[in-house]
């Protein structure tokens, strides 16, 4: 390999010294065009059957596509029977437009005219390949008898058009097949011809298509290449620019954006970004891509799961984990640091009010999307201290003050190094039940009275009852300025001394009747280190007490 690649040719950069599209900003959505049904369906393994096109077509009107390139009807008879099922059945929309594709080769052309008989909205896209490399090793023509072929079959696409049922609307599309291949001077030449062939006007437009068949620039070339054009073709108000990126160098979505910031008008992909080798450019991350910078996509991404079903019944492919917006994982963070970012994020959402969406790590919001914010943290030996809480708050609805956040996340990353594994939102549940609220010794609180009351403009709290040590019942009884130090000094009386109070933090678990109150109580240890106890009880005064008692056993244990 280390002399191998002496063999690759370059890609030489057009010379446009003063191009514009760096400085663009995408700001609306272009048109939208699925090739799912086409481009993607042929670089399936399993290609689509017939009732599998026929969900996946509606599908894609449900997402609000308004132009679907539905097949290549004169290449076969199965491309041919899903577009006569869709007209036939009435299954297209009067606001949708579908395509269907042909080489600009004669008999050809007349047999698509037949195929798309009594749809009511057509775009007839034709095409031939026009890239130097194909003309060297394909064709074995010069850029001129390329541009004939391409020109008569405008002609002939214009005379069939003309003589078709009255009922339907037919509009042109024409693609230079290997644009990104192509001589920039070329590819103006023969789109400029096509236009004149196929009669575009302003009102009349052609739809002009520049295919990235093979991705054999960097992205910011392929802009170049589409500013060229757009500034270049005669009668550019007669054109609508489209691209068709494909993915080869694994820039398919940057290719798309700036093109658009190059002029284009409108793009040709996939959803997920299926299709030939490494596919087509994938519509829906682009079009979340402008969500996130307040841009309306003008399509329905609001069920994604959803989406990503039909697309995997329909196209036996899977979805990866990783896969922008779409995969299982994309909302997930393992790293502690990540996972404490995203808990502060949705913890100031909640405490300012924003009315913009502001959490670190997550470009969108996961519900705009319909997916769920209880996956948003898991939890393994990387995490931190913050993801633990963030699961007990969020699936749970326990608030662990911060003070706890790293005895509970240790003891959590302590489990997770054990079993090596990812630990689910449950199992840190039953930590959680396990540490703080199954810690029934030594010391449990058996019988209890708490007594409120005041002398001289004071007040005080006095408790009675009793505990269990193990197999004994030890009966105490003391007074303070509040439950919490009334039970202390009562614990004091019988030898349970030297732990101190430090903080204390309490709130609902549940509502309505049932409501519990769930209390943490942090202490200071005889030996000078903190501990928490955690108490579940209606009463908050009781739950307070079994608190203490908790970080006491814990501390013994």
């Amino acid at each position: 390999m280390k002399a191998a690649f002496e063999k690759y040719i370059p890609f030489v950069p057009i010379n446009l010294k003063d191009r514009q599209w760096p400085d663009k900003a995408i700001d609306r959505a272009p048109i939208w065009c699925s090739v799912d049904l086409r481009d993607g369906n042929q670089a399936l393994v399993e290609p689509m059957n017939l009732q599998e096109k026929v969900t996946f077509f509606k599908l894609l009107v449900d997402m609000g596509f308004k132009e679907i390139e539905v097949g290549f009807p004169s290449a076969s008879e199965t491309e041919y029977e899903i577009l006569r099922t869709l007209i036939d059945q009435n299954l297209i929309p009067d606001d949708v437009t579908i395509q269907v594709l042909v080489q600009a080769r004669e008999h050809l052309i007349e047999k698509t005219f037949e195929a798309i008989r009594g749809a009511k909205n057509v775009i007839v896209h034709f095409y031939n390949s026009t890239s130097a490399l194909q003309r060297k090793v394909v064709f074995k023509k010069d850029m001129d008898g390329i541009i004939d072929i391409a020109v008569k079959g405008a002609r002939l696409i214009r005379q069939l058009a003309a003589k078709a049922d009255k009922g339907t609307s037919i509009r042109f599309e024409y693609s230079p097949e290997s644009f990104s291949g192509t001589e920039v001077e070329n590819s103006v030449k023969i789109c400029a011809k096509v236009m004149e062939a196929i009669g575009a006007t302003k009102d009349n437009k052609i739809i002009i298509n520049l295919p990235s068949t093979v991705q054999v620039s960097s992205s910011n070339h392929f802009a170049d290449q589409v500013e060229y054009v757009c500034r270049n073709l005669p009668n550019r108000e007669a054109a609508i620019i489209s691209i068709h990126p494909h993915n080869d160098r694994g820039t398919g979505i940057a290719d798309a954006e700036f093109a658009l910031m190059a002029g284009a008008d409108r793009i040709e992909g996939t959803i997920f970004g299926n299709g030939e080798r490494t596919g087509n450019v994938d519509i829906i991350t682009l079009g979340l891509n402008m969500y996130t910078q307040g841009v309306d996509p003008r399509l329905d991404f609001s069920d994604i799961n959803h989406i990503k079903e039909v697309y995997e019944a329909c196209t036996k492919m899977k979805v990866h984990e990783r896969q922008p917006y779409g995969g299982e994982l994309v909302f997930t963070a393992f790293s502690g640091s990540h996972q404490d970012a995203i808990n502060k994020g949705f913890e100031y959402m909640k405490d300012s009010g924003t009315e913009y969406w502001e959490v670190p790590y997550l470009p969108i919001d996961p519900s705009d999307i319909g997916r769920q914010y209880d996956p948003v943290i898991r939890i393994n030996s990387q995490s931190g201290k913050g993801g633990a809480a963030f699961i007990m708050q969020q699936n749970f609805g326990y608030n662990l003050p911060k003070a706890m956040h790293p005895e509970f996340g240790n003891i959590v990353k302590a489990e997770a190094d054990r079993t090596g594994k990812e630990l689910s939102a449950q199992d840190i549940m039953d930590l959680f039940n396990d540490e703080y609220l199954k810690i029934t010794g030594p010391f449990s609180l058996r019988r209890h009275k708490i007594e409120e009351g005041g002398q001289n403009g004071n007040s005080f709290v006095h408790f009675e009852g009793s505990i269990r040590k193990s197999d004994e019942e030890l009966n105490i009884e003391g007074e303070g300025n509040g439950p919490i130090d009334a039970f202390f000094n009562a614990l004091n009386k019988v030898g349970i001394e030297g732990y101190e109070f430090i903080s204390y933090h309490e709130h609902a678990i549940s509502t309505g009747s049932n409501a519990k109150a769930v209390a943490y109580i942090e202490l200071k240890r005889p030996d000078g280190g903190h501990v928490f106890g955690v108490g579940i009880e209606s009463n908050i005064n009781i739950a307070s007490i079994k608190g203490v008692l908790c970080a006491i056993n814990r501390s013994l244990k």
